[in-house]
């Protein structure tokens, strides 16, 4: 089975999530590497692409990882949510310490996928996540190398939504319309 990370309560539907509340994980300083740790999950290989937006479930405000925010993401010994990076730089979000010693030991470089290792990882742990129409795992590549994403970084994110908010102007967006006549 794979480890998992980011199935916080509040970002599902149903409780009893594998990771318990993200409450009970926020902290107010991250790990000494946080910088590189979010840049390991945010390498990671996208599964499945969710056609999903989300927010902050904490602040309610839009972050980098809202589009498909769900989308399940892995590096063939741990599974994450897409938005996993975002609540780590974001909220500092504990991570368990085998995950931690895993990444630090890889030198933060994401590994490829050997299917005929990651597959029963795979299809026993998607039912446990809510994804059982996801198994089982199938792939015509015997081994699947990391791929280069273009991910926005959170100064970036921010950075244009500042942006965005100056630009808009202030008043009302329309006139008022004239009554109807019958």
């Amino acid at each position: 089975m794979l480890g998992l990370l980011g199935f916080y309560d509040e970002l599902d539907k149903h409780p009893g999530q594998p990771n318990g509340s993200i409450h009970d994980a926020v902290r107010p300083v991250g790990e000494p590497d946080e910088t590189d740790l979010v840049a390991y999950l945010d390498a990671g290989h996208v599964l499945l692409d969710v056609m999903e937006g989300g927010c902050d479930i904490i602040t309610g405000n839009p972050h980098r990882h809202g589009l498909g925010c769900s989308s399940p993401v892995t590096d063939g010994t741990w599974l994450w949510r897409l938005d996993t990076p975002h609540y780590l730089e974001t909220h500092h979000v504990l991570l368990p310490e085998a995950f931690l010693e895993h990444v630090r030991g890889l030198n933060y470089r994401m590994p490829a996928l050997v299917t005929e290792q990651f597959a029963p990882r795979y299809n026993a742990t998607m039912p446990l996540i809510g994804w059982a129409s996801a198994v089982p795992w199938q792939s015509t590549e015997a081994v699947r190398e990391p791929e280069p994403r273009v991910v926005t970084s959170k100064a970036e994110f921010d950075a244009a939504v500042l942006a965005q908010a100056r630009n808009r102007p202030h008043g009302h967006w329309s006139k008022p319309r004239k009554p109807r006549r019958r």
